[in-house]
């Protein structure tokens, strides 16, 4: 039995593909190892949305070297990066095998293969066209002692925002048949998962025989489906049938992530986010009215070019005036043969020293959003699926509320379980508290003792 250890970086989408790979793999006999140190087979699975991605990439390239030299390890990128750039990484790492685009995972046997009988680099980023797309289908095994999983229903984005390199490493969109998506979610209950989580570039835009809303309400209707969830979206394509959904279906959690990007209608329209802030805010107001109590969280580029004080303060401004959840906050980084990086020395760059105080000020005031709100469940007994051990102290339990707010609590659970927990603290990242009671489920407790091994997640 040969060992295969896969990198991931970045977002779900990245961590749903590392699980296709390994699936794949499982076809040459090759089983996951939590270790670098003892594997026949190294792959990185590459993210390009943050320049720090990259370089965190060519870090563990350096780092796994001597793992080839010691044991002969095969080793193959995969992911965004590879799909923009497989030539500099040829260039400046030789020790790599082969170079993969995300549309050639489903070849990876076919590509290691002749790698071994052939001794070259193989290079597989071409696009698979629209028409002839098949998702790769999930093994349910993969995910046995799971509560939740991602289900991709998508794929590509045909936004084209000046600052994300996504067409160019993912394609344009390309909707996943929702047959195949409700049976994938059937049968991953088979073996223990409560939660789902539908996932695309911007499955708001999802076409695969009915509408996202349908798709949200079906999935649902899934037997063994407890939980549903989703991400992303582009606030452009928030309809008003897909925030009904969120007003009578009470198994769709009540937590939306809605990247603003930025509260400049001056930095939005550089960014081609086609919506203004009045239109956001709009929207906002429809979905809240629907679910009152939902858990808002963004995404948010600091020091955008062209970026004036002003700007920013804007951007400040609608923070405290929606009072997020939660936000990924990041200062600009170009990002190759975006219209952002080819038009920044016209628009003009914000000093590096700018950005970071901005992002600091920001990242301030989100912090102090953020425990106010998670302060409010102080003293509630919320409702939490059980994931498993708490990641800071394995003698507790871990798990999420329906507003995806993170819960580690004194308690014995079983994974999969909805547990209620009476919270008695909070911090800006997480609660805790104490188990209450335990609602049992109609369908099978998996023991933690069969939880598939965890990806490395960068």
């Amino acid at each position: 039995m040969k060992r295969v250890f896969i990198h991931t970086f970045g977002c779900q989408m990245n961590v749903n593909d590392t699980m296709r790979m390994s699936e794949a793999l499982g076809s040459m006999a090759y089983t996951p190892t939590p270790t670098a140190d003892n594997a026949d087979l190294i792959i990185l699975n590459t993210c390009s949305i943050r320049e720090k991605a990259e370089d965190k990439m060519l870090s563990a390239l350096g780092r796994y070297r001597q793992v080839k030299l010691q044991r002969g390890a095969l080793i193959g990128v995969g992911g965004c990066v590879a799909q923009q750039e497989k030539n500099r990484i040829l260039e400046r790492v030789p020790y790599v095998d082969f170079v993969f685009g995300p549309d050639a995972i489903a070849k990876l046997p076919e590509i290691i293969q002749r790698v071994d009988a052939d001794r070259v680099r193989v290079v597989e980023t071409a696009w698979v066209d629209s028409e002839r797309y098949v998702f790769p289908s999930a093994d349910p095994n993969t995910s046995r002692g799971k509560a939740t999983e991602f289900i991709t229903v998508m794929k590509g984005c045909d936004n084209v925002c000046s600052f994300c390199v996504v067409p160019h490493t993912r394609g344009r969109e390309v909707s996943r048949p929702f047959t195949e998506v409700l049976k994938e979610a059937a049968s991953l209950t088979t073996v223990g998962v409560r939660e789902v989580t539908l996932v695309g570039q911007n499955v708001n835009s999802y076409l695969g025989g009915i509408s996202f809303a349908q798709l949200l309400l079906r999935t649902a209707q899934v037997p063994g489906i407890e939980r549903v969830r989703f991400t992303t979206s582009h606030p452009h394509d928030l309809s008003d049938e897909l925030i009904e959904a969120f007003r009578v279906e009470p198994k769709i959690m009540g937590h939306f992530h809605l990247p603003v990007q930025s509260g400049s209608n001056e930095v939005l329209k550089r960014m081609r986010r086609t919506y203004t802030v009045a239109e956001y805010l709009e929207r906002l107001e429809k979905l809240r009215a629907a679910r009152p109590d939902i858990a808002v969280t963004t995404d948010i580029i600091v020091g955008f070019p062209g970026e004036t004080d002003a700007d920013f303060e804007q951007t400040f401004e609608l923070t405290e005036q929606v009072r997020y959840a939660g936000q990924f906050s990041f200062v600009y980084s170009p990002r190759p043969k975006t219209g952002a990086a080819m038009k920044e020395a016209e628009w003009g760059s914000v000093p590096h020293e700018v950005k970071i105080a901005r992002l600091e000020r920001l990242n301030t005031l989100q912090k102090r959003i953020s425990v106010e709100l998670n302060a409010a469940s102080v003293g509630q007994t919320v409702e939490v699926l059980v994931e498993g051990s708490s990641k800071t102290d394995a003698s507790r339990r871990f798990g999420r509320t329906s507003h995806n707010r993170t819960v580690n609590f004194d308690g014995d659970a079983p994974i999969g379980a909805l547990a209620l927990v009476h919270i008695e603290h909070a911090s800006a990242s997480a609660l805790g508290g104490k188990q209450v009671s335990v609602e049992s489920l109609p369908a099978i407790v998996i023991p933690e003792a069969v939880v598939a091994p965890e990806v490395c997640v960068a």
